[in-house]
């Protein structure tokens, strides 16, 4: 027949989601989510992130913003209280709470910093959720699967880092004038309201071998500013910039083991 076990069990499921839902099943899936689950690229492999906030500036930070929400069709809403964001920049002190102190240099006190999801070691959001919606896959990435989220807003109470957002009104119908051209990428589905999302490491270009846009905006900058890997492989790039420089993350006492990492 040529059809393995799990090829067979992941046709007859989608099979069933399209009888019951009355339209194709691949369109309650993103662009590459399938492919992100099963690519063999990721097999074996634990994905981190540094930036290096010493080659970062505000200029280069506000690109890497506006790519990320222009690939993954993030909206402006114009209301601080319901913004949507995947990465976002904020200050050392709201960045890294408990780290303040007196002497503290001012170049870092007043620098902004880039934050995402640290797509954590033992991330609490996964826990909570009552529905699976948001899940861990085997090489690190946590992953909002947006079709099965019921808006119960758990995982964004459990989250200690506010990487998580709520739609509190349909995105598509976002204020035009802060949203010119928007869509941006047809290639990235849309949320309905009532869902959460975040960041996701950009799931669906890792699937084709690709970087997060943010690392690749940010290094057709300045080489070096973003740096993204396996952080299971000793001999990786991420590996080697961690071993030569400090790096800090954020709230590594809560003991989630953050996978982003900062060198300041």
């Amino acid at each position: 027949m040529g059809v393995n076990r799990r090829n067979f069990l992941k046709i007859a499921g989608l099979s069933t989601l399209a009888g019951l839902g009355g339209r194709s099943a691949l369109e309650l899936l993103a662009p590459g989510e399938l492919e992100a689950r099963e690519q063999p690229l990721s097999k074996g492999k634990t994905w981190g992130m540094v930036i290096d906030m010493k080659k970062m500036d505000e200029a280069l930070i506000e690109k890497c913003i506006a790519a990320c929400h222009r690939f993954h069709n993030v909206p402006s809403i114009g209301n601080p209280k319901e913004e949507v964001k995947w990465i976002w920049k904020e200050t050392y002190h709201h960045s890294f709470p408990g780290r303040e102190n007196e002497f503290l240099s001012e170049k870092v006190e007043e620098m902004p910093f880039l934050l995402l999801c640290n797509h954590c070691t033992n991330p609490p959001c996964v826990r909570v959720c009552p529905t699976k919606a948001t899940f861990k896959r085997d090489d690190g990435v946590v992953i909002m699967d947006m079709h099965r989220c019921i808006g119960c807003r758990f995982c964004m109470a459990a989250c200690p880092y506010g990487s998580r957002s709520f739609n509190w009104g349909d995105p598509r119908k976002a204020p035009a004038a802060l949203n010119p051209g928007f869509p941006a990428n047809p290639e990235y589905p849309t949320r309905s309201m009532g869902v959460v999302e975040k960041c996701n490491f950009c799931a669906e270009r890792l699937a084709k071998g690709q970087l997060p846009i943010c690392v690749e905006v940010a290094g057709e900058e300045v080489e070096g500013a973003m740096v993204f890997g396996d952080l299971a492989d000793p001999d990786s790039e991420i590996r080697e910039v961690l071993r030569e420089h400090y790096t800090i993350r954020r709230k590594p006492e809560l003991g989630t083991g953050p996978n982003v990492f900062y060198v300041i």
